[in-house]
């Protein structure tokens, strides 16, 4: 599968609220929450592109020292394609252009192809938030990466 990656904007709301309903469910986002996201200040998001449709998104938050993971999903036909780390790099990417100190996100405790992919990046768990997601009541692990390595040290 040949992906692109591409800015997200008030064209792609159809197909981003379709996808958020596809794997979010009650808890997804409504159009007009998505449609304040991509255009919010100090938003960046970020479509994955196949064959002219859109397969993945996610986007970030930079408050001006830390950046934090929005949200990040792939279409369930377009899983286990490596399109999360494509987008999660894309993230790290541009928090680290932007200056941030560390990316900040949280994730379903029973999520754990989400976990996987944020652990394998290098996020480290940080605490768990209790009845975070609503309506489910589900709690979230908060996990954290830091973005800029601090001085070498030698080795002796």
């Amino acid at each position: 599968m040949t992906v692109l990656l591409r800015p997200l904007g008030p064209d792609d709301l159809d197909a981003l609220e379709a996808m958020e309903h596809t794997l979010f469910g009650p808890g997804a986002w409504s159009r007009f929450a998505l449609a304040e996201e991509i255009e919010g200040p100090g938003r960046w998001y970020v479509g994955a592109e196949s064959t002219g449709e859109l397969v993945g998104y996610a986007g970030l938050w930079f408050d001006g020292v830390d950046a934090q993971v929005m949200t990040l999903g792939t279409r369930p036909d377009a899983q286990r394609c490596g399109i999360g780390r494509m987008l999660l790099d894309a993230l790290l990417a541009r928090a680290r252009e932007l200056g941030a100190v560390s990316m900040l996100l949280e994730v379903r405790v029973d999520n754990e192809p989400a976990l996987e992919l944020y652990r394998r990046a290098g996020f480290e768990q940080l605490g768990l938030r209790k009845r975070y997601y609503q309506p489910e009541n589900v709690d979230a692990w908060t996990m954290r990466k830091h973005l800029h390595e601090g001085p070498a040290t030698a080795v002796q």
